[in-house]
């Protein structure tokens, strides 16, 4: 394969640089194996292994990807990953090293060592399904469902079906996923703010919406329950920074059942938003103030 077969970041194989190596790599790792391989031209060695990283990564059908980076060419990313001696083979996942080696393995163990960072058949079920989920929704739900039947790492199927049911509207599906996650005692933070969006779903629901909560709340202006009812409704819309404003005022005027009632309701809003989001940053300080 040529260089410029490489670089065009087709198949199996690219060539990886400072400047694409985030996306090409680590980006891409939270996807698939990336199988990083640090080499250069007069290494002997390298050549040995390279025809066998690529054949292997090739054989994969996809499901591997193989970056070539020339440690002459490349000097930092071999000092940032501590490159003493080439061959240098990397596996990343989820951005981050899962094991390396240096130096030639024979391709029988080269190929049983790669083959554990592969994509379970229940990954590839998920991974599929994900991709579908926008053009053909029907196909990634029989998809999910073949993953949850299969049997392993049902927890996990279960919070993306979950999660995909709720983008299709269909709470009580989803909710039915969520109780199954929380009879084991916990929830992952996923699960939670699955949970939490589906409680503030049924409050709005409950409530009569955005519209109907706003024209309740502006003739009874400051009333707690209301501006909570809002809260809920305004949540459940993802109109996120009103429906903290609302909470908090509430937390600021307010004393027992409905101070309560607005902290926690603010604490879902913030496993809604993710908990390193700046608008969660900012409300998660102001309402710390207000509490203390």
């Amino acid at each position: 394969m040529t260089d410029l077969e490489l670089s065009s970041g087709q198949g199996s194989v690219v060539v990886g640089t400072e400047q694409n190596f985030e996306e090409i790599a680590l980006n891409r790792s939270n996807e698939i194996p990336v199988v990083v391989d640090f080499w250069a031209e007069w290494c002997a060695p390298c050549r040995q292994i390279a025809p066998l990283l690529e054949q292997i990564c090739s054989d994969s059908a996809g499901q591997m990807l193989l970056v070539k980076v020339n440690v002459e060419e490349q000097p930092r990313l071999a000092q940032y990953f501590g490159v003493q001696s080439i061959p240098a083979v990397f596996v990343l996942r989820n951005s981050q090293i899962a094991d390396h080696f240096a130096g030639v393995q024979p391709e029988s163990a080269l190929r049983a060592w790669l083959a554990r960072f592969l994509p379970s058949p229940v990954e590839r079920l998920l991974r599929e399904a994900g991709a579908l989920e926008s053009s053909d929704p029907s196909a990634a739900e029989t998809l999910y469902r073949e993953a949850l039947e299969s049997g392993p790492r049902e927890d996990v199927v279960r919070m993306a079906l979950a999660r995909f049911l709720l983008k299709q509207h269909r709470n009580s599906d989803a909710r039915s996923l969520i109780e199954q996650l929380e009879a084991r005692g916990f929830l992952e933070p996923e699960a939670q703010a699955l949970r939490d969006e589906l409680d503030l779903r049924l409050a709005a629901a409950q409530s009569g919406g955005v519209a109907q909560c706003r024209s309740a709340l502006a003739a009874q202006p400051g009333d707690p329950v209301l501006s909570l009812q809002l809260a809920d409704a305004l949540g459940a819309t993802q109109q996120f920074e009103e429906a903290l404003e609302l909470c908090l005022n509430v937390v600021q005027s307010c004393q027992g059942e409905s101070r309560e009632h607005a902290r926690a309701t603010m604490v879902k809003l913030f496993h809604l938003l993710g908990n390193e989001a700046e608008l969660a940053r900012v409300y998660r300080r102001k309402l710390a103030t207000a509490l203390y």
